[in-house]
């Protein structure tokens, strides 16, 4: 599916995940509020025929893909991240790339899809601010792809890092900052035209 927008992709980071680690806890609070404005994101997205890739760390399990991680966040109802989960799930069409460290680019078919996608620009949305998402700007902005992290849909375990996260990726990365409420998709679109 190619974009019929000028090279845009929603990129969704890590939200397929049990948060079952050291600080999961803290983090399930901030991510279960940044599902909204994802999905509000991801709607917009699909009514514009934007894609849709959701880029998900391998939680350790080396020998996976895109079915295993999803049932294996979603195994524990009782774990942290099995709302977010179910809530933000990807759709048969959405695109999945499973990364092995913080950047979305790292050791990923990430620079290889977006090229074939015509994407020159990125919203990044997801988990944690302070860490992939962050790791995932910087290695977006190195390959001159025009960024917007709206600040309501990133999340991390500490609220003040991710206020720093996000001040970094808007003065350090010329980064697109504003929440879903101020910004729409579709007027980020426009303002590429």
């Amino acid at each position: 599916m190619a974009d019929k927008t000028g090279g845009t992709a929603l990129i969704v980071v890590d939200m397929v995940n049990a948060l079952a680690f050291d600080g999961g806890d803290r983090l399930r609070k901030p991510a279960e509020a940044a599902v909204a404005p994802i999905l509000g994101l991801r709607d917009a997205a699909d009514a514009a025929g934007v894609p849709v890739i959701y880029v998900n760390d391998n939680g350790g399990a080396w020998h996976s893909e895109r079915s295993r991680l999803i049932e294996s966040a979603l195994a524990d109802e009782a774990a942290p991240g099995h709302r977010l989960t179910l809530a933000l799930c990807p759709r048969h069409d959405d695109y999945f790339i499973i990364k092995p460290q913080f950047s979305g680019f790292y050791a990923t078919n990430l620079p290889v899809l977006l090229p074939q996608l015509g994407v020159s620009r990125l919203v990044l949305t997801g988990i944690a601010a302070d860490i992939c998402v962050l790791f995932t700007a910087a290695d977006a902005h190195m390959r001159h792809y025009d960024l917007w992290v709206p600040a309501d849909a990133v999340a991390g375990e500490h609220p003040e890092r991710t206020r720093w996260a996000v001040e970094i990726m808007a003065n350090s990365m010329a980064a697109e900052t504003r929440p879903t409420r101020a910004l729409t998709l579709k007027e980020w679109l426009d303002a590429a035209d």
